[in-house]
């Protein structure tokens, strides 16, 4: 575990996190270029291969190892943050949908309302700017458990937020800005988590008993995020061919969480006295 104070720490936490906005802003930049008809094909696997990197990281990586932080004595309090979390990022979710009114009918989502189709703009951005502050922070408790495991997290954070930076991109087109503008502030909302880092690094640092519970409380997100809002996603296509490609691009994201995570455990096992 990373000790308080620790600039080489706060140092590799700003890069991870930064690097994961960065990243996922530079790659939807060049995805919005491509053919409408290509990138309506590609959004379905990177949806299912971000749900397989989502549920590796948090039961792979990030609740075993709250688990391993705090002792099994408190196993049954570290189960209580993955459930808090669980309900609180449901309740999230709902006054989410209640702001944008996504049951029917909704007059703020009128056919051909301009005005409300520019208003959207701006609330996605406050929207994706807290999500990523909220990533900043699960990247950060990660990293301070262990390097390995900060890593394994950023990437599946990264799988989640690239589907999403598309998505905003687009609705932030849709409401009217112009291509520039929306690619700026799409990327300067993306480094945002930079922003959570900082603030998980020193708060942390302080208390590092509460520790564990942020690494189950941060689980529980990824973990809510992968069954509420992708899985049935991909329930919608229940073709045969179609079935077995998502179960192995699901797959393909475990694999890439669990090696990151074994790759980690054999360096610590070759360095042990």
């Amino acid at each position: 575990m990373q000790t308080p104070h620790d600039t080489g720490a706060l140092f590799a936490i700003i890069g991870l996190t930064a690097s994961v906005g960065l990243a996922s802003a530079a790659v939807a930049s060049l995805f919005v270029s491509l053919p409408e008809a290509l990138r309506r094909a590609l959004v379905p696997h990177l949806v299912s291969f971000a749900t397989g990197a989502l549920l590796g990281a948090a039961l792979i990586g990030l609740i075993p190892s709250a688990i391993e932080a705090a002792g099994l004595a408190q196993v049954h309090t570290v189960g209580l943050a993955v459930l808090a979390g669980l309900l609180l990022f449901f309740v999230l979710e709902k006054l989410v949908l209640w702001r944008h009114c996504h049951d029917d009918p909704c007059e703020a989502h009128s056919p051909g309302d301009s005005h409300r189709a520019r208003a959207v703009g701006p609330m996605i951005l406050w929207g994706d700017a807290a999500h990523n502050v909220l990533d900043g922070v699960v990247i950060a408790a990660a990293y301070m458990t262990r390097p390995g495991l900060g890593v394994a997290t950023a990437l599946a954070v990264f799988a989640h937020e690239l589907p999403q930076e598309i998505g905003d991109i687009a609705i932030l087109l849709h409401s009217g800005m112009g291509r520039l503008r929306a690619l700026a502030l799409n990327l300067l909302i993306s480094v945002s988590a930079v922003i959570g880092g900082i603030i998980a690094f020193y708060s942390m640092s302080s208390a590092l008993q509460a520790l564990p519970y942020a690494l189950a409380f941060a689980g529980a997100s990824l973990l809510y995020v992968a069954v509420a809002d992708l899985i049935p996603g991909l329930h919608r296509h229940v073709d045969l061919k179609r079935s077995v490609e998502q179960l192995a691009l699901i797959l393909a994201g475990l694999a890439v969480i669990w090696l990151t995570q074994h790759h980690e455990g054999v360096g610590v096992a070759a360095g042990a006295p």
